[in-house]
């Protein structure tokens, strides 16, 4: 297991001690005590329909938008919930689908600070979109199918985990950065660790605007147009991946765009590996991700990132047994 899943998934008993996972995220966010304590309410979703006008106590969307202290929100069956409108989370939500099987369809659910409405403008398709947030978590999903992205890091967020997900089926997958002109972003730092991209993902794996990525142990099976692309002079260090080119696909992992002379790309490759004749165009000196001690983790050989993977996207837990 990576350095996520050994922190919490050995125990037989992890749902009575659901808040311990709070304690196991790694990476740019952290780890998330703040979500945990005396003054957390626990909250079960019992119905899969949504009312985006009224909510209706049993809801999602009522847990999410209806209590106004820390939420740490699970389900009590397997369902399906197609959301009206996007779903607002705001500040300390933890959305904990263990131990059911969910499928949560629609709008996509936007993350904005302090639980206030954010102007969120033209709402594209995203499955996950972040706006102007920081600490957020998002680990132990199978996303796929999108009209747009599956998610979207924008406007100014950052301090920022995406761990141990399953990206499938899809053109476009994670952007990182709002736009070209938003130089808030250039703050933003994000870790992407665990992940496994394939089949069927053509581009932004991610797409980095401005800011700076660590994308580490991660499992790309093929790719379309890119694997790692970016513009705005971000910085990119790709560590202990495993790159899987298809057979008659693009072998080029790396994808630049700038029409202005002074952008510059800051992409390394270290400890990453290759198959297929898949190729790392490296430019720039490289910069470090410069964690504190709550952020660190342990990175393991790229060698054993298929055995990882197996257990990528949204986890399958017995009620009478470990995850």
């Amino acid at each position: 297991m990576n350095a996520i899943d050994n922190c919490w998934r050995w125990d037989p008993n992890w749902r009575n001690h659901r808040q311990k996972l709070a304690t196991c995220s790694v990476g740019y966010t952290g780890k998330m005590t703040n979500n945990i304590g005396e003054d957390m309410i626990f909250y079960e979703v019992t119905d899969p329909s949504d009312n985006a006008v009224n909510p209706k106590p049993g809801t999602l969307r009522y847990g999410v938008t209806s209590i106004k202290r820390k939420v740490w929100i699970t389900f009590q069956r397997d369902m399906r919930i197609k959301l009206e409108r996007p779903l607002i989370i705001g500040s300390f939500t933890a959305i904990d689908g263990r131990g059911a099987i969910v499928h949560i369809g629609g709008p996509a659910p936007v993350m904005g600070p302090d639980a206030k409405i954010v102007n969120l403008g033209r709402v594209d398709a995203d499955a996950i979109r972040m706006v102007t947030s920081s600490k957020i978590w998002i680990d132990h999903n199978t996303l796929y199918n999108c009209k747009d992205g599956l998610i979207d890091v924008t406007r100014g967020s950052t301090d920022i985990t995406i761990s141990n997900n399953w990206f499938r089926k899809q053109d476009k997958v994670m952007l990182l950065g709002h736009d070209d002109g938003f130089l808030r972003d250039k703050n933003m730092k994000v870790t992407v660790a665990f992940n496994h991209f394939g089949p069927g993902c053509r581009q932004r794996m991610p797409r980095i605007r401005h800011g700076y990525a660590h994308v580490v142990n991660n499992l790309y099976q093929g790719w379309g147009l890119y694997a790692i692309g970016g513009s705005m002079n971000p910085s990119v260090k790709s560590q202990a991946n495993l790159f899987i080119a298809s057979e008659s696909g693009n072998k080029e992992i790396t994808w630049r765009q700038s029409d202005k002379k002074d952008v510059s790309w800051n992409f390394r490759s270290v400890e990453d590996a290759f198959e297929n004749g898949a190729h790392f165009d490296q430019t720039g000196g490289g910069r470090r991700p410069n964690y504190t001690p709550e952020q660190v983790f342990k990175v393991a050989d790229a060698r054993t990132v298929r055995s990882i993977m197996r257990n990528s996207g949204a986890l399958r837990c017995t009620k009478i047994s470990r995850c």
